[in-house]
């Protein structure tokens, strides 16, 4: 079994802001292969879902993003998940727009949901999918930036950026990180 985690902030208030892309991308693979409809638990919503025959689980932490690693560890231990079988989805506002990047592991890079999932796992080897959002221009607040909306200009290419990161998804779950990584990266 693996385990998905999109990051972003529930809530009408936050929908479709850059802080939500990771919630988008789960939300896409649930559309393609979700074989469950959406249940509370582990503090966010849960979608069964299966990938050729590999069983995944689909998880939006309902905490808000600061607050994500709870959500994740307690699926995590529930169902007994390795840290290289569990992925997370999130933003990366360090990253262009709609530019992809996998990792292994390492630091949270600033962002906060990685940052409290690493911390509450008791480990940086978490592999993780960054979809990037693009950055502020110079004195803009980042905080402000990442739970604003994008540009009416920018929507299809982010709208494209969350398919190609749903395919992404499906080629670390058919193939491994470095597969999908050398093809998504």
């Amino acid at each position: 079994m693996k385990l998905v985690v999109g990051l972003g902030n529930p809530g009408r208030k936050y929908e479709g802001t850059r802080h939500n892309v990771g919630f988008r991308v789960v939300a896409e693979l649930a559309a393609r292969h979700g074989r469950t409809k959406p249940k509370q638990a582990f503090q966010g919503e849960v979608i069964e879902s299966s990938l050729d025959q590999e069983k995944v689980l689909l998880l939006s932490p309902h905490t808000l993003m600061n607050l994500s690693g709870g959500s994740v560890l307690a699926a995590r231990d529930f169902y007994k998940i390795a840290e290289s079988e569990l992925l997370v989805v999130s933003d990366d506002l360090n990253l262009p727009l709609g530019k992809l990047r996998f990792r292994p592991s390492g630091s949270s890079g600033g962002q906060r949901g990685l940052e409290d999932i690493i911390r509450r796992l008791g480990s940086d080897a978490v592999p993780r999918l960054r979809v990037g959002i693009g950055g502020p221009s110079a004195g803009r607040d980042a905080a402000d930036w990442v739970l604003g909306r994008f540009a009416k200009a920018e929507v299809p290419e982010i709208d494209v950026a969350v398919m190609r990161a749903a395919d992404a998804v499906e080629a670390w779950v058919r193939e491994g990180l470095t597969v999908a990584a050398n093809r998504f990266n």
